[in-house]
C-alpha cells in the first residue's frame, strides 16, 4: 500500500458554481478540509450540500471551479476518477449487496477483482486487513443478517480497504442508535486525529457537531455563509449561518400537567406487512391527557407500520384502540367523533392530494358541514376559501394563495398548511410521526411549538420519531420500539439517551 496514497489528505473546493435551468444550485461555494480533521457540512435542505459533494465526487461536472487534493489540482469527471484520488462516499442508503457475505462485499468492490476468486488467499489478506482495523464486522456473515450499524461499519471499511482516505459522510447516524453513532464517529475522529483519514460529514444533528468534529461549513441558498472552529462557535452562531434573518418562533414553554385521565390506548395491538408477516406485535401503550408520549426506536422497527394502523391505512391485525374507554375505529366518522388528529410523515404523500389548491386540502376535514357546505351536500366555495386564507395567514404558510396546488409548497409549508387543518378546532388526540423530517429550523420551531401548545391545552399527544433530540425535547414520557414492539417506558426525567438507546438495540 503506497504510504503517500494511505495518508490522510486534505481536499479544497474552491469557486464551486453549478446551474441548473434558472436554478445556480451552487455559487461561487468555496471550502477548506485540512489533512487529518473531522470537518461538517451545515445547511437546510436545498442549501447546495449534496451538490457540491456531488461536484467533488465526480457526479456532476461544475460549471466553474476547481477540486484542489494536498494542494494540487485534480480532474475529477466521475466517481470512478474520485476513488482513483482516494475519494470515497458513505451514502444515507447502504450499497452493499444483501445476499452476499460480508468479505465478498469487500472484494467484488474492487476495480481489479478476478473473474476467479481465489478465496484462500483473499481471506488471508482480509485478515491481515482487519487487523489494522480500529472496529470489526463479521467477515462471513450474510449482509442481511447484519444490523444497521454493522451495515454502516461495512460501508466504512469497504472505503479503507479502497484506500480511499479521505471519506465523505452523507447523514451516516441517521439509522443508528445513539450508542452506535458515538462509538462509530469516535473510531473516524481517532483516525481522522492520527492522519490516517480525513473525513467531511453532512449531518444536520448539532450535538455530533459539537462533540466530534473540528471544524464546519456552512451552506444557505447555494452560497458559502461562514466556517469556523466547531468546538468554540455556539450552536446558536451555526444555526443562525445556516437560516440567516429568518423569524423564528419560540418555543412554547411546557405547562405543569395536572395528571389528566388516560385518553388514548393500544390494547395487544398487531399488524402484519404486506407479506403477512406481523410487523407490529403485541403492541401495549396509554397516554394521558395533556401528556406527549415520544416513540423512540431506529427506521425499520415498526413504528410506520404502527402509525398506519391509527391512521387507517394498514388493517390491525388483532387488539384495539381505544378514546375514553371507546373502541375507536379509524375511519374519518370516528376521527370526527372522538376528536382524533393527525400529521403523518412525508405529508405530501399521505396527507394531502398533491394536485388539489391548498384551500382544498385545508378543507378535507370540514367540506361536508357549515359553512363550507349548504343543504348537507352543497360545497360553497366563497366560504372554504375565506377560512382556507385565515388559516393561511395564522399559521404562516406561504403560498401564492389559497387556490395554489399544494404541491408548488416548500416542505415545510406543507406541514403548516396540514397542521392548519388538522390543529383549528378542538383536539383530544394527536397523532403525530416524523413531523420535522428535512424541514428549515423556522419551520422545525414552529411545529414543535404548535404541538406543545396541543399538549399544553390537554391533548393527548402520540409522538413517533426517529430524532431521539426532538423525543427528548417535548416527550413527557419516551417508549422505545424495537422488533414491533414496545420493550421499555419510562417518564423522560428518569431515562437518559444512553439507557434509550440501548434498548432501541433491543438490549
Amino acid at each position: 500500500m503506497n504510504e503517500q496514497k494511505s495518508r490522510a489528505p486534505s481536499l479544497q473546493a474552491i469557486g464551486m458554481t453549478k446551474i441548473f435551468g434558472p436554478l445556480r444550485a451552487l455559487d461561487d461555494v468555496s471550502i477548506n478540509v485540512d489533512a487529518g480533521s473531522f470537518h461538517a457540512l451545515l445547511g437546510e435542505n436545498g442549501a447546495g450540500k449534496s451538490t457540491l459533494v456531488k461536484c467533488i465526487m465526480g457526479f456532476y461536472s461544475g460549471d466553474k471551479g476547481q477540486v484542489l487534493l494536498d494542494g494540487q489540482e485534480v480532474s475529477i469527471k466521475s466517481p470512478r476518477d474520485a476513488r482513483a484520488h482516494g475519494i470515497g462516499m458513505v451514502y444515507q442508503h447502504f450499497t452493499l449487496v444483501p445476499s452476499l457475505t460480508a468479505a465478498e462485499n469487500l472484494v467484488i468492490s474492487r476495480a481489479d477483482a478476478p473473474d476467479i476468486i481465489d478465496w484462500g488467499k483473499e481471506t488471508r489478506a482480509l485478515a491481515a486487513f482487519m487487523d489494522t482495523m480500529p472496529f470489526r464486522v463479521p467477515l462471513n456473515a450474510q449482509v442481511s443478517s447484519l444490523s444497521a450499524g454493522e451495515k454502516q461499519k461495512l460501508e466504512i471499511l469497504k472505503l479503507l480497504y479502497l484506500d480511499q482516505r479521505f471519506m465523505i459522510l452523507d447523514e451516516p447516524t441517521s439509522v443508528l442508535t445513539p450508542g452506535e453513532a458515538d462509538e462509530m464517529l469516535g473510531l473516524l475522529g481517532g483516525m481522522a486525529a492520527r492522519k490516517e483519514i480525513t473525513v467531511l460529514m453532512i449531518s444536520h444533528k448539532f450535538r455530533e457537531v459539537k462533540a466530534f468534529c473540528d471544524h464546519f461549513t456552512v451552506l444557505r441558498r447555494g452560497r458559502f455563509t461562514g466556517s469556523g472552529d466547531a468546538k468554540t462557535v455556539s450552536v446558536a452562531d451555526m444555526s443562525a449561518m445556516m437560516i440567516g434573518d429568518t423569524p423564528i418562533r419560540e418555543r412554547s414553554g411546557r405547562v405543569q400537567s395536572t395528571g389528566g385521565r388516560d385518553v388514548l390506548e393500544l390494547a395487544g395491538v398487531f399488524a402484519d406487512d404486506n407479506d403477512g408477516a406481523s410487523v407490529v406485535k403485541s403492541v401495549n401503550l396509554k397516554v394521558k391527557a395533556g401528556e406527549i408520549v415520544g416513540i423512540a426506536g431506529v427506521s425499520g422497527n415498526g413504528q410506520s407500520a404502527l402509525v398506519e394502523v391509527l391512521s387507517g391505512q394498514r388493517p390491525l391485525a388483532d387488539g384495539g384502540i381505544f378514546i375514553r374507554g371507546e373502541r375507536f375505529e379509524p375511519n374519518r366518522g370516528a376521527y370526527d367523533k372522538f376528536k382524533v388528529f393527525g400529521l403523518p410523515e412525508e405529508p405530501l404523500k399521505n396527507a394531502t392530494v398533491p394536485k388539489m389548491s391548498v384551500a382544498e386540502n385545508i378543507a378535507f376535514r370540514s367540506f361536508d358541514k357549515p359553512p363550507v357546505a349548504k343543504l348537507g351536500w352543497w360545497m360553497s366555495p366563497g366560504p372554504m376559501k375565506a377560512k382556507a386564507r385565515e388559516l393561511i395567514a395564522r399559521y404562516r404558510v406561504k403560498t401564492q394563495g389559497p387556490d395554489a396546488p399544494i404541491e408548488t409548497l416548500s416542505g415545510g409549508n406543507v406541514q403548516r398548511a396540514v397542521l392548519a387543518r388538522e390543529l383549528s378546532g378542538d383536539v383530544d388526540v394527536l397523532i403525530v410521526a416524523n413531523p420535522c423530517f428535512g424541514l428549515d429550523f423556522a419551520s422545525v420551531s414552529e411545529i414543535r411549538s404548535q404541538i406543545m401548545e396541543q399538549r399544553n391545552k390537554g391533548a393527548a399527544v402520540l409522538l413517533v420519531s426517529e430524532d431521539l433530540d426532538e423525543i427528548l425535547e417535548l416527550s413527557d414520557r419516551v417508549a422505545v420500539m424495537s422488533g414491533g414492539t414496545i420493550n421499555y417506558v419510562s417518564k423522560i426525567e428518569d431515562t437518559d439517551r444512553n439507557t434509550i438507546g440501548q434498548h432501541m438495540a433491543g438490549h
